[in-house]
């Protein structure tokens, strides 16, 4: 079974090392690439095929919000991880909306790092249980117009919204993973959405979920 490639961005070294430790403990998962800085990171990034990037929100010089906004544009596909000491609510959602596909918190177990680096991996999102109510409380207070779905849209929304990826949709409806991509495309013409958290979170804001 091939690992999860993970390219880790913390200036602290004793940190990094803690991380780098814990991940490549994991079978599936291994650390490629090591980087202390954002600009460090968009450099070295080339040269390392990776996965996931695992990096800190408070990076020196260029912030960790700021390193995804660029990694996304430079790579759409690279999948992220954002690590943080605090649950600012600012920061979370300025995570979320640079493009991060799961937020944890430095001081939270090390298997909830793990879980989120392979939803990430995975094509879903990961949200830290200790930052989500803040999340739920800007949906519950941020109204959205209705959208209608099919129900089988309506199945794939609610297997995103557990964190599922789309062979695990698939499985579980019964159909063919190429079919499961096709809803969740249109969920997000249909959310407007920028990705599938981008949507689970409108649908959980019209009460869909």
């Amino acid at each position: 079974m091939s690992k999860i490639k993970v390219f880790l961005v913390e200036d602290h070294s004793f940190t990094r090392d803690g991380l780098r430790a814990a991940i490549n403990f994991q079978n599936d998962l291994e650390v490629v690439g090591e980087a202390r800085s954002g600009e460090e990171a968009l450099e070295l990034l080339v040269g390392h095929p990776s996965d996931v990037v695992v990096l800190d929100i408070g990076l020196p010089g260029i912030d960790g919000i700021e390193t995804a906004r660029r990694i996304k544009a430079l790579e759409p596909r690279m999948r992220m991880v954002m690590l943080t000491a605090h649950q600012l609510r600012e920061e979370v959602f300025a995570a979320l909306a640079s493009g991060a596909d799961a937020y944890c918190l430095k001081s939270a177990d090390p298997t909830l790092l793990m879980l989120a680096i392979r939803a990430a991996a995975a094509g879903s999102a990961y949200l830290d249980p200790q930052i989500a109510h803040l999340v739920l409380e800007r949906v519950s207070q941020t109204p959205e117009p209705e959208t209608h779905l099919t129900p089988r849209e309506l199945e794939v929304l609610r297997g995103i919204a557990e964190g599922w990826g789309n062979k695990e949709i698939a499985a579980v409806l019964g159909v063919s993973v190429s079919t499961v991509k096709s809803h969740v495309q249109d969920l997000l013409e249909k959310f407007s959405a920028s990705d599938r958290t981008h949507a689970a979170v409108k649908a959980l804001r019209q009460g869909l979920l």
